[in-house]
């Protein structure tokens, strides 16, 4: 797992270098009505950040992998990320993730083939897990990446970047 994170960590900044060539303006401007911007997408993995960094440590202390979700798009919706500064969400992005990473090559390494037999991931994860079958915490990371390079590639896409993570 430790080399999995520090190769995400090589990708998160070498992203961070090619999100900065968008036009800010560009990415205000959302592909078609009710689909998010490249602003908003980037506000979205921020947000995803925030609460998958609490529950990479709850996994630690909890014995199961039960976590409550949130309203994503209502989170975007009421931060306003549309109209907020590029060069500021990628900085925050990558920092978030960064810390993260961080904070998970702090664990053991034993406890990544924990397996967790109560979980929710199938209600909150991006990939599909099912509620009756274990999950183990390198299960959930890794999902948690699999979201953000899944997002990393909608923005790139539509800041005509080509897609290298």
């Amino acid at each position: 797992m430790q080399k999995y994170l520090l190769e995400w960590q090589t990708k998160i900044a070498a992203t961070e270098k090619q999100l900065t060539s968008i036009d800010k303006e560009k990415a205000k401007i959302r592909p078609t009505p009710g689909k998010w911007c490249i602003n908003e997408i980037l506000g979205h993995l921020i947000d995803s950040a925030v609460n998958n960094h609490r529950r990479f440590i709850l996994m630690q202390i909890q014995n199961n992998l039960i976590f409550e979700g949130y309203d994503q798009d209502k989170w975007v919706e009421l931060q306003n990320y549309i109209i907020k500064d590029l060069r500021t969400l990628i900085e925050t992005w990558e920092i978030l993730n960064l810390n993260i990473i961080s904070t998970l090559l702090e664990v053991h390494p034993e406890f990544w083939e924990k397996s967790f037999a109560e979980q929710t991931l199938k209600d909150i994860a991006w990939a599909d897990f099912k509620e009756d079958e274990p999950a183990s915490a390198k299960d959930f990371v890794q999902d948690y990446f699999g979201h953000m390079a899944h997002h990393v590639k909608q923005i790139f896409h539509l800041g005509d970047i080509k897609y290298s993570i």
